[in-house]
């Protein structure tokens, strides 16, 4: 008569371990790679977003925007903007937005 055999070999066990390791180490550099790919996505977004802001205000007031707190003052940008500008080190020089 066969005896139930109740729970997993330590065989088992340690292939499930080995498998569950391999997928962590696959997994952790691409969740790495893919924050930084998102934090440069953001960055660029943010530059586009000031860059069409200072263009409206320099079509709606003649003159080019000089810094991010004009566009804060005029109100062209939120305070979370500004915020987040200053944040990624983004200035306006003659109109024209970049990132340091």
């Amino acid at each position: 008569m066969k005896k139930k055999r109740d729970g997993f070999t330590l065989l088992e066990m340690a292939i499930v371990l080995f498998i569950i390791s391999l997928l962590i180490l696959i997994i952790i550099p691409n969740l790495t790679k893919q924050r930084h790919n998102v934090n440069s996505i953001h960055q660029r977004a943010m530059v586009n977003v000031i860059q069409t802001q200072a263009d409206l205000f320099e079509n709606e007031t003649g003159y080019p925007a000089s810094n991010l707190e004009q566009l804060y003052d005029k109100q062209y940008l939120t305070s979370s903007q500004l915020k987040a500008a200053e944040k990624n080190h983004i200035e306006i020089n003659h109109g024209q937005v970049r990132k340091n």
